[in-house]
């Protein structure tokens, strides 16, 4: 069935996205009405673990893993809107402000993977060379379940525990902290976009095909759209922090992302570029990974 699909329309690859996904919310909210006396955040876990594993499965179903690549950015909306509805408290500002940044990440970073993505016959080229480096005696489903699924869905929602009490603790009102959270989250939002449509704008040009983009943002980090994307998850542990101090532990979630891209990410991609781009040696050199904290050298 899978290879059959490959050479499907991208129309239809959506199509197929789109009823696993469909299949994964019904899952989901099975596990929801199954646990109703439970703790929301256990529930949330499960039902998010369930989710990842029918989206899974379709994945296999149809030999792309990248099937699971918008769940990253699908799965923190919908929770976090469980979460306030859950508390049904109505809708303060704080939550409203919660709610308006992550659907506008969420729906930027859905968009730019769908821009990309060509449909059944386009896996990402890490999941090929993961599976091409694969031994004969790891399964590659079990990969796929652990390594590309399950771990960034674990992932993503231990940065999304910094937002259940910004959405369901109400007793702070919204304050400077809470600006300083909005300030930082549109600024990553802000940072990641901006990242994307340049090296789309890039890529687009035939003469650019083996250089390395070395203007706009990526004249100071090497890996600017990480940078937006770790600075998004800072600004929900703010929010978290404004609403409760005592989740200040939920610092974890953060931490954890700057870990991801830090030592999987970043290390994966430079590999690649190497191998690609002859003068990228030398642009690893002067600029740094993620972070522009040293001057460019002259």
């Amino acid at each position: 069935m899978g290879r059959g699909l490959a050479t499907a329309s991208r129309p239809l690859g959506f199509a197929v996205v789109t009823a696993a996904y469909l299949a994964a919310g019904v899952v989901a909210w099975g596990v929801i009405a199954a646990l109703p006396d439970m703790h929301p955040l256990w529930v949330t876990l499960w039902a998010d673990l369930a989710a990842t594993v029918v989206v899974f499965a379709a994945s296999m179903a149809v030999a792309n893993s990248s099937l699971y690549d918008p769940y990253w950015s699908v799965a923190p909306p919908v929770i976090a809107v469980g979460w306030v509805l859950w508390n049904d408290h109505g809708l303060s500002r704080r939550q409203a402000v919660v709610l308006v940044l992550i659907l506008a990440w969420a729906v930027r970073l859905t968009a730019n993977w769908a821009r990309g993505w060509r449909g059944l016959s386009h896996e990402d080229w890490r999941y090929v060379q993961m599976r091409d480096q694969l031994p004969h005696r790891v399964p590659w489903w079990l990969v796929s379940l652990t390594g590309i699924q399950l771990m960034p869905t674990l992932v993503v929602f231990v940065g999304m525990l910094a937002v259940f009490p910004a959405v369901t603790e109400t007793g702070r009102r919204f304050g400077v902290l809470d600006a300083v959270a909005a300030a930082v989250t549109a600024a990553a939002i802000a940072v990641e976009a901006t990242a994307d449509r340049q090296l789309h704008r890039f890529a687009a040009d035939p003469a650019n095909r083996g250089r390395v983009i070395d203007s706009g943002l990526w004249r100071r980090s090497r890996h600017p759209n990480y940078l937006g994307e770790i600075g998004f998850w800072w600004g929900m542990w703010l929010f978290g922090l404004a609403a409760a101090p005592g989740w200040w532990w939920t610092v974890i979630g953060p931490l954890g992302m700057v870990l991801l891209f830090t030592v999987v990410s970043v290390p994966m991609m430079d590999r690649r570029s190497l191998q690609r781009r002859p003068d990228y040696a030398e642009y690893m050199r002067r600029v740094p990974a993620i972070f522009p904290l040293r001057l460019r050298r002259l």
